[in-house]
């Protein structure tokens, strides 16, 4: 057994934790690029706590998923503004932001030169410059991951920055942020997290340590996501574990990997303008189908059978539960919380075929528990639609 396990410098967690913020970000210097979705207003709280301990701030929005121009825009807006440090108040798309600006503005030469896929793939030279995340849905994970998901439009994919010197140094997760959410929202962000408990645990690089982390996340998600959606404000301790799992499907996919779901996810969110957990979300029960399917004729022997009957037992409560059980379930739940299929998004049967060549490429579904076919990942695609 051989793994590794990096994460965050320092993760901070609970209820009004926001308010430590601006004591930490005084130690990395005087002046903060702040980068937010596109409600500035919400940022406030924290812009108080941080110019309350002398930090001067820049404000830096990000109206949808982050591309390779916003992170151009946000480091010569960093260093116009003198600052040493970058702060993200938001959902995946502020935090993946402010990781590649952070890092982008220690770090000499082009974006392209560090990119995977479209650019050199060059590792950074130096050291990010240091970076707190704040995540404000409970979903991506991206406060303690070391990489950056950036859509090149231009290409028609999403790539990744990636690095370990980009894990940040503070990740705060308070889930007082989280209660505001709309529904909708909280269905596409709290599937994301679910996915990224589900598919580290069942994966080919999966290790003690993701497993305690995964089952752990498993457990609250299937009692809470649900509560979350339905109720939302009025639920705290519903919205406390969706942050907890959310942060755990965080430390679990950077430390062991994912799958079919998010090997179909990159493609599709580089071709179509569609939210990633949303997408993640329309893909999930049939993702889950077809590996059982795969394993069951082509592997019977796999663990990954053992890990999916598990997956069952832990989101249906059920000791005896099996694995087609849990992808019933989570079938289910998808339709309970109103998520889309993918035509939605204008994906149609005549994508079908680009698609597909571009998710077997994909570094996601490399994890996958088994190879699929490029009939059936055909097969889920026509599903999902």
């Amino acid at each position: 057994m051989r793994f590794e396990f990096g994460t965050a410098t320092r993760i901070i967690f609970g209820p009004g934790r926001l308010s430590e913020a601006g004591p930490l970000a005084k130690e990395f210097g005087s002046r903060a690029l702040v980068v937010t979705g596109r409600e500035l207003q919400r940022a406030q709280p924290l812009l108080a706590t941080l110019h309350a301990c002398g930090v001067e701030t820049a404000s830096f929005a990000v109206a949808g998923e982050p591309n390779l121009e916003t992170v151009r825009r946000g480091v010569s807006q960093a260093r116009q503004e003198r600052c040493t440090q970058v702060i993200s108040f938001g959902g995946g798309s502020a935090l993946d932001a402010g990781k590649a600006i952070a890092a982008m503005l220690t770090n000499p030469g082009e974006l392209l030169d560090y990119l995977e896929v479209i650019g050199r793939a060059k590792p950074l030279i130096s050291t990010p410059a240091p970076f707190m995340a704040i995540p404000t849905t409970a979903g991506t994970g991206s406060e303690v991951t070391r990489n950056a998901v950036l859509a090149a439009p231009e290409h028609r994919v999403k790539v990744s920055l990636r690095s370990p010197w980009m894990l940040p140094r503070v990740a705060i997760v308070d889930p007082e942020l989280s209660y505001g959410l709309p529904a909708a929202i909280t269905a596409s962000t709290g599937l994301d997290a679910l996915t990224q408990l589900i598919e580290p645990y069942v994966c080919s690089r999966a290790n003690p340590m993701t497993d305690a982390l995964c089952t752990e996340g498993m457990r609250r998600a299937s009692r809470s996501l649900r509560v979350a959606f339905e109720q939302g404000r009025g639920q705290p301790a519903a919205r406390e574990d969706m942050a907890v799992a959310s942060l755990f499907g965080g430390l679990a996919l950077a430390n062991a990997g994912l799958g079919a779901v998010h090997g179909f996810a990159g493609p599709i969110g580089g071709m179509f303008e569609a939210p990633h957990g949303a997408i993640c979300a329309a893909l999930l029960p049939h993702v889950m189908e077809a590996n059982l399917s795969a394993l069951q004729r082509r592997q019977p022997q796999s663990d990954a059978l053992r890990r999916y009957n598990e997956v069952a037992r832990l989101l249906t409560g059920t000791p005896s539960a099996a694995a087609r059980e849990g992808v019933e379930w989570v079938r289910a739940l998808v339709a309970d919380l109103q998520i889309q299929p993918l035509r939605t998004y204008g994906i149609t049967r005549g994508h079908i075929a680009e698609l597909v060549d571009k998710a077997a490429q994909a570094s996601s579904m490399k994890a996958n528990p088994i190879v699929l076919s490029p009939e059936e990942l055909a097969a889920i695609l026509e599903k999902a639609i």
